[in-house]
């Protein structure tokens, strides 16, 4: 989904409840990412303005495939999937 500036509040709102009921003392204050399909900086400049939490939009790309190097790292749909049946029979 496209940028809207709408998402910034929203955002901007879940990033205070956090900060509020499940930041610790020693933590350090909640970052608001925002990853969107599509933004225009202008339209998204104006929208962070006035906020003062740490709040970053930025554009996302879906690819077909992963990058060899990420694909290795990390598990096949197979391996979840029989990780998932395994669990399911102990439970």
């Amino acid at each position: 989904m496209a940028f809207e500036p709408e998402f910034v509040g929203k955002l901007n709102f879940y990033v205070s409840a956090v900060d509020d009921i499940i930041r610790g003392p020693h933590d350090e204050p909640t970052i608001g990412l925002l990853l969107c399909q599509g933004k225009t900086g202008l339209i998204a400049e104006y929208a962070l303005k006035d906020i003062e939490k740490p709040v970053g939009v930025s554009e996302y790309r879906l690819v077909r495939e992963l990058p060899g190097e990420l694909a290795k790292l990390l598990p096949s749909a197979e391996d979840i999937t029989s990780r998932i049946g395994r669990s399911e029979e102990k439970g």
